[in-house]
């Protein structure tokens, strides 16, 4: 079973154990270095790009503002095709649907399609807890579930894992799940795929229920995307015979023509590829070929709260591309697994706070786990301006009380009744210039931690308004 991420530390706490680790560093900037390489290349081909990008933008915000009128129009069309539709309010009620739904296939074991939606809400723990065993499918998935791990990637759940870590994961767990990694196996690339390959293969053939997620959930067909790299995904999307799968409401698009910007957009954001080798299409049932029974159920789970923040809603614009952790400084040098959340980065230092709320004290941290560079903004290939909602945050995190938050606000009202008043200002700027001399370089307390990496400014002989008027009263007094 794959740990959860639940008593994980704040990220300061978090960061501070990665950033020590050198050889989680060297993984991390080697393989996203990779990728943003990739991604900048295969963009770079398309003259329309930035077009791409505002009407993805577009498309998201409109459906976003009518979200439930093509919900309902998505729950029609796929009833018409001949799927159910459910409608899960939290984690908790869909893991109950889920596991309802297996159980009423007698079945004991399921594969599954790489799912960000089936992660959010422990799925795999709760049908574990109700005795069913779900297989992850997906390569990264495989190493992260063989290897008891957390995933620490959007897009690369096993990012932080290289070659030879990945052999010793296969050659000790494998057996143990199904058919044994072969002898004298090597961390040859191929041969590590291959051996997943005849893993996993028995899986396949002996399974009758699938479960999955969606990248985007098309409205006027009732048609389900999915993409995927390896093949893997659509061996659980045709064979087993049922199929369910768990969808954010977020995912929803209106039209066929709204998806073709974004099977331009996501492969190249997110892979740096034209297109992902496997686009896989589902609509409803079909006699006689794939699954005969198929369930959506559609998820909420804090999303309608993040639905009614006229800023923090361009988070649900999101479609799981990672380029913005690809491109992040702070990402690069302290992995996933330090924001405590299935969603790491950028994306997850707005988006985790928001769907759980900031009480706790880890989802209090994320928002000020950026440095404000803006880099997350510019490759964002639905333009979600990230810093804007961590500063956004950052503000209901500080009005939210703690004590540290307490006085941050209490030294940001003094100022602004110092700065709020011209006479209040001079005084300030006087005292100030006499005790210059008297200022330590590095402050006490909790205002170290500022002067610890950072120097205090000069602090002038005299303040610029009191040389104006110096200046000022020498001209009048010239003849």
């Amino acid at each position: 079973m794959t740990g959860t991420f639940l008593g994980m530390p704040p990220f300061p706490e978090a960061a501070r154990a990665a950033t020590a680790d050198a050889q989680l560093r060297h993984n991390l900037r080697a393989a996203t270095h990779t990728i943003r390489d990739k991604r900048a290349e295969a963009v770079g081909e398309l003259d329309d790009w930035t077009r791409l990008r505002a009407a993805g933008k577009a498309v998201k915000d409109r459906t976003l503002r009518h979200l439930d009128y093509y919900l309902e129009q998505l729950e029609a069309s796929v009833t018409a095709a001949g799927g159910q539709v459910h409608w899960a309010a939290d984690a908790a009620e869909a893991n109950r649907i889920v596991t309802d739904l297996v159980r009423a296939t007698g079945e004991r074991e399921l594969v599954k399609v790489k799912s960000m939606a089936t992660q959010e809400i422990g799925l795999n723990e709760a049908l574990e807890a109700a005795g069913i065993t779900a297989y992850e499918t997906d390569l990264a998935e495989l190493i992260v579930q063989l290897g008891d791990d957390l995933p620490s990637h959007i897009l690369v759940p096993a990012i932080h894992r290289n070659r030879s870590e990945i052999r010793e994961i296969f050659l000790r767990e494998m057996a143990a799940w199904g058919t044994a990694a072969p002898d004298g196996l090597t961390d040859d690339p191929r041969a590590l795929a291959e051996a997943a390959r005849v893993h996993l293969r028995e899986k396949f053939m002996s399974t009758r229920v699938a479960v999955s997620g969606a990248n985007f959930a098309v409205a006027e067909t009732g048609t389900l995307v999915v993409l995927e790299s390896e093949g893997n995904g659509r061996m659980c999307l045709t064979l087993p015979e049922t199929l369910i799968s768990v969808v954010g409401i977020e995912k929803t698009v209106p039209t066929w023509a709204d998806l073709d910007i974004f099977l331009q957009t996501l492969p190249r954001s997110s892979t740096g590829e034209r297109m992902n080798p496997y686009t896989s299409t589902w609509t409803g049932v079909t006699p006689g070929d794939g699954p005969q029974e198929f369930h959506l159920v559609l998820l909420d789970n804090g999303r309608s709260d993040v639905l009614a923040d006229e800023v923090g809603r361009q988070a649900l614009r999101c479609i799981r591309c990672s380029a913005c952790l690809n491109i992040c400084p702070v990402y690069e040098r302290t992995g996933g697994h330090a924001y405590g959340s299935v969603y790491p980065g950028p994306i997850g230092a707005i988006l985790t706070p928001q769907l759980k709320g900031t009480g706790g004290e880890l989802e209090a941290s994320l928002p000020y786990a950026s440095s404000l560079c803006g880099a997350c903004y510019e490759v964002c290939p639905v333009a979600i301006d990230i810093p804007e909602a961590l500063v956004h945050l950052r503000e209901e995190v500080a009005s939210s009380g703690g004590a540290g938050h307490r006085a941050e606000k209490a030294a940001m009202a003094a100022a602004g009744w110092v700065l709020g008043d011209d006479r209040r200002l001079g005084f300030a700027q006087r005292a100030a210039a006499s005790a210059r001399s008297l200022l330590p370089r590095h402050l006490p307390g909790p205002a170290g931690g500022w002067t610890d990496t950072r120097d205090l400014p000069d602090i002038p002989e005299e303040s610029f308004r009191r040389w104006w008027r110096s200046r000022d009263k020498e001209k009048r007094q010239r003849p």
